[in-house]
């Protein structure tokens, strides 16, 4: 079993994904969504945590070797950026989505020199968009972002056509392929139902409409 496919099963295992054609899920976006990925249980499970912070630190050693920095996306990028940062003995720093309204006024928390090679560690990209702001920030406060490593990726063509746009090579666990071949393997939706499901990581804006 590929490594995509068995991190989805895992997933699905702790119920991080869930599966919901019936009752779709309603995004903060207000997109309606047969899917909804919470990574964040994934740290209640030490032996999926343990693959997770293995996993980053492998994705990023072999694909952007010359990293100097571990940068999380605040707020759910941080814990597996540090768990990552702490296997690979990298230094680490989180970015926030805008910056403090009080105190030092900071967006970008801990310490990084100017012209580090940084790699983002993001927990889910949708469409990139705010993945991406943070990619922005990094390069304004002089940092030459390599790369973003994430745990799942839906696979939407915006979200490719954004990182593509940035150049941002993005690397992830799993994504939403490996996702429908073990829920099909399990049971969990039938072939018929497949082709509902990719209509929705098409267009995801106007699905449920």
């Amino acid at each position: 079993m590929s490594t995509q496919k068995h991190f989805a099963e895992k997933l699905l295992q702790i119920k991080a994904l869930q599966v919901n054609l019936q009752q779709p899920y309603t995004w903060a976006s207000g997109w309606r969504s047969p899917v909804y990925c919470d990574n964040r249980k994934v740290l209640s499970f030490p032996h999926v945590r343990d693959f997770v912070k293995s996993e980053l630190a492998n994705m990023v050693l072999e694909h952007f070797p010359d990293a100097e920095v571990i940068a999380g996306v605040a707020t759910a990028g941080i814990a597996h950026g540090v768990m990552a940062a702490d296997l690979l003995k990298l230094p680490f720093i989180y970015v926030r989505s805008k910056p403090k309204e009080h105190g030092m006024g900071n967006q970008i928390e801990g310490f990084m020199e100017p012209g580090k090679k940084v790699v983002v560690i993001e927990d889910l990209v949708s469409t990139g968009k705010s993945s991406l702001q943070v990619v922005d920030a990094l390069r304004e406060a002089g940092a030459e972002v390599i790369g973003m490593c994430a745990l799942f990726t839906y696979g939407f063509p915006v979200a490719t056509e954004a990182f593509e746009k940035a150049m941002v090579p993005l690397r992830t666990i799993s994504n939403y392929g490996a996702l429908m071949e073990v829920a099909e393997d399990q049971k969990l939706v039938q072939s018929a139902q497949k082709e509902t499901l990719e209509q929705w990581r098409i267009d995801p804006g106007t699905w449920g409409k």
